[in-house]
């Protein structure tokens, strides 16, 4: 496993999200693995942390985020920018809030799929934030290449169930992760266990070591292991993810952990600031030494 500390994430003058001290990919090469399902809740979680954060949802086709955080309504525009809808102190943007019918299909090619996933990056009000998460389409296609191409992220946070099955494609988004120069932050086990009422005993309904399997792979920590559990399925139908919902339980916790987990790596790659040193002889009126 790499011990190499993040690069701190470089924002160029043609930065879509100049704003943005940290901009999150939520990723898998499979599909139906819980990428938005760790999003919100990791969204969430660093909000309670005391970090302002953003949710994209870049999944144009399947928009989720809707649903995971009960809100609807259309996005405003001032004429220049969108205003994000917000929930849960969560600043939140899909094209789920632009249909008109939530279970109409979205029928489009590359290049208009390209063009919405740039505007709600450039376009929207997203202001100042520490973390901007992308919920990410399943696969190695167009969303992920584009991205890279148009944003330079901290990195990605790789969804991933235990089994073999679901295994075989998330080495493939690893793969083109490393190939386009997607830093990998760590690796987030969902679904991972399941523990019955009254049980203790952990029943690995999916196998087990797959999440430590792709970390291993990818070079990058193993974040956390998430708990199969009805809660929180039911909580996210109503609209309200388990981090809000219940944050005290233990799959809450576990989202939190995964939270944790990320912040500190990061941090352990950010540089210390400067020490500037005054020689003006006391013009300035500061210590001599201040950071």
């Amino acid at each position: 496993m790499s011990d190499q500390p993040y690069a701190a994430r470089e924002i160029g003058p043609d930065d879509p999200v100049p704003g943005v001290k940290h901009v999150i990919l939520v990723m898998s090469g499979k599909g139906g693995v819980g990428k938005s399902t760790v999003a919100s809740n990791l969204a969430l979680a660093l909000s309670r942390m005391g970090h302002a954060v953003g949710l994209l949802d870049a999944d144009i086709y399947g928009p989720s985020i809707p649903t995971m955080f009960g809100i609807t309504g259309q996005p405003v525009s001032d004429g220049k920018q969108i205003q994000p809808l917000e929930r849960f102190g969560i600043k939140l943007m899909s094209i789920g809030f632009l249909l008109e019918d939530p279970k109409s299909a979205i029928v489009w090619r590359g290049p208009m799929l390209h063009g919405a996933l740039l505007q709600f990056l450039k376009d929207v009000s997203w202001g100042t934030l520490d973390y901007l998460l992308l919920d990410l389409p399943p696969g190695t296609g167009d969303v992920a290449l584009t991205l890279s191409q148009k944003v330079r992220s901290t990195g990605a946070v790789i969804v991933t169930t235990p089994q073999e099955v679901a295994l075989q494609d998330v080495y493939k988004s690893v793969s083109m992760a490393q190939k386009v120069g997607i830093p990998l932050l760590g690796v987030v086990e969902n679904e991972s266990y399941f523990l019955c009422d009254g049980c203790e005993k952990r029943h690995e309904l999916f196998g087990s070591g797959g999440g430590q399997r792709i970390a291993d792979f990818a070079k990058a920590p193993l974040l956390g292991q998430i708990p199969l559990h009805p809660s929180v399925r039911q909580w996210g139908d109503a609209g309200i993810p388990v981090v809000q919902a219940a944050p005290e339980s233990d799959t809450a916790q576990a989202f939190v952990a995964v939270a944790s987990k990320l912040v500190d790596n990061l941090q352990q790659g950010e540089p210390e600031p400067e020490l500037l040193i005054d020689r003006s002889g006391g013009v300035n009126r500061r210590l001599p030494i201040a950071r």
